[in-house]
């Protein structure tokens, strides 16, 4: 069974702290994974079998919604449980008045993005040592 419940706050979503330090720290080597956005963005978690699956967070920033830290645990994956997260943090962002999101997109997920309805802007840049784009899509 798959739910997926949204939270205001890290301090309320516990799961989406774990499964984001188990994927964008431990498999990715990220190390500023926390920011002070998280204290007041909302945190959806997927839970398959009421076990913690997977997490994204949605926050409105000064140029409008973004959605980021998607991450599904590594057994997880191949489920459809990435696109669910960010469904869900759409619906959100709409429920809030937001008519587009933009996010800052991994190169490698780039493809997950478009299928989603997401378009590229602008050059590649690293966040870390990693390749990113910015996408952005009218809800």
């Amino acid at each position: 069974m798959q739910e997926i419940r949204i939270f205001t706050g890290l301090d309320q979503a516990p799961d989406a702290e774990a499964i984001r330090r188990e994927v964008f720290m431990g498999e990715q080597g990220f190390s500023k994974e926390f920011d002070d956005l998280d204290k007041t963005a909302f945190h959806a978690v997927a839970f398959t079998d009421g076990e913690a699956s997977a997490t994204g967070r949605l926050f409105k920033g000064r140029s409008g919604w973004h959605i980021g830290r998607v991450a599904v645990r590594k057994r997880f994956r191949g489920r459809g449980l990435g696109a669910e997260i960010v469904t869900a943090l759409e619906a959100r962002a709409q429920e809030e008045g937001g008519e587009f999101i933009k996010l800052s997109a991994q190169v490698q997920a780039q493809g997950f993005y478009e299928k989603l309805g997401y378009r590229a802007e602008g050059e590649v840049y690293y966040d870390e040592h990693c390749p990113h784009i910015a996408m952005y899509k009218k809800l």
